[in-house]
């Protein structure tokens, strides 16, 4: 998503993270900073730049912090990928709406490969520290175009149990396997910032199975692709039927096209699904949130998904 710094606002680009909480960017100086396409955020430029002192909530609020003349961060992401620094306030420019005294992490230590498509990363996450929680937005939706699309993505801000189905079979999904347990393992997250979906293993292994008996087609177990299910193409073809696969949520049921859970490679002559296994907790990655609006109403605790008008 693209937004701005400071006072006068720097425009950068971030990567949007509905499976953590943090707001941060790089800044200067830096100790560790990967490359960016904007100019890394400069605090001694911005006249609201304000470090956030130890005393302070939302400091208090860090999985990990330390303090010397303000609050010192280390947040760390499910790929062992950080960002280390100051925890701050400044004010955040969307579109013409500027929201002074917004928390935010002012990293001169980040590490990790995945975030170089952007210069830092907003948390959507039901923890204090995201900024649907610092807004106090009760509901906010987005819509993800295909990843090939060069239209522009939408964001709106102020507006449990679980089953499969692979063409037409309901799979035999025991019923604990998407608990969220009382430790808080466990559980399904929409997670914005994860690219495929990660199935508990149990149930992704009887997604695998179902698509390779219903796909007739010679399964391709090189593990060129890093996937893994995936199948090999004829030669010269470009398109395969593949079955029907839907999601049912409590209250609904959610029919993914094609292309949100099964990807091709012609040069290599495969096609994947876009789904790994995971031990514990399960996540719904972006790939298969490509083209629907989901709204997340957090007064409700309800996660809904309209028809997306792009």
């Amino acid at each position: 998503m693209k937004l701005a710094i400071g006072t006068p606002p720097e425009t950068y680009s971030a990567i949007l993270d509905t499976g953590s909480d943090l707001i941060w960017t790089q800044c200067k100086p830096c100790t560790q900073c990967f490359d960016q396409s904007t100019p890394i955020f400069d605090p001694k430029k911005s006249s609201s730049f304000s470090k956030l002192p130890c005393s302070s909530q939302l400091c208090e609020a860090l999985p990990q912090s330390s303090c010397k003349d303000s609050c010192e961060y280390l947040y760390t992401y499910g790929d062992y990928s950080s960002t280390q620094g100051i925890l701050a306030s400044e004010t955040l420019t969307f579109g013409k709406a500027s929201v002074p005294n917004v928390a935010f992490g002012c990293g001169a230590d980040n590490e990790g490969s995945g975030f170089s498509q952007g210069a830092g990363l907003v948390g959507l996450g039901r923890g204090p520290l995201s900024l649907v929680s610092q807004l106090k937005e009760p509901k906010f939706s987005y819509c993800l175009t295909s990843v090939d699309e060069t239209k522009t993505s939408t964001l709106l801000m102020g507006i449990s149990s679980q089953r499969i189905s692979v063409g037409g079979n309901r799979l035999p999904i025991k019923k604990s396997t998407f608990s969220l347990q009382d430790d808080g393992s466990g559980g399904l997250i929409i997670d914005s910032g994860t690219t495929i979906t990660y199935l508990e293993e149990s149930a992704f292994n009887l997604v695998a199975k179902e698509f390779t008996s219903q796909i007739d087609l010679p399964v391709d177990s090189s593990g060129s692709t890093g996937l893994e299910v995936c199948f090999t193409l004829p030669s010269g073809s470009t398109k395969m039927e593949v079955p029907k696969m839907v999601f049912h949520f409590d209250g609904a049921d959610l029919e993914l096209p094609a292309e949100n859970y099964m990807i091709g490679d012609s040069s290599m002559r495969v096609a994947c699904l876009a789904m790994g296994s995971s031990s514990g907790m399960s996540i719904f990655g972006n790939v298969q949130q490509q083209n629907m609006v989901v709204l997340h109403d957090l007064e409700k605790e309800t996660l809904s998904f309209p028809s997306c008008t792009m």
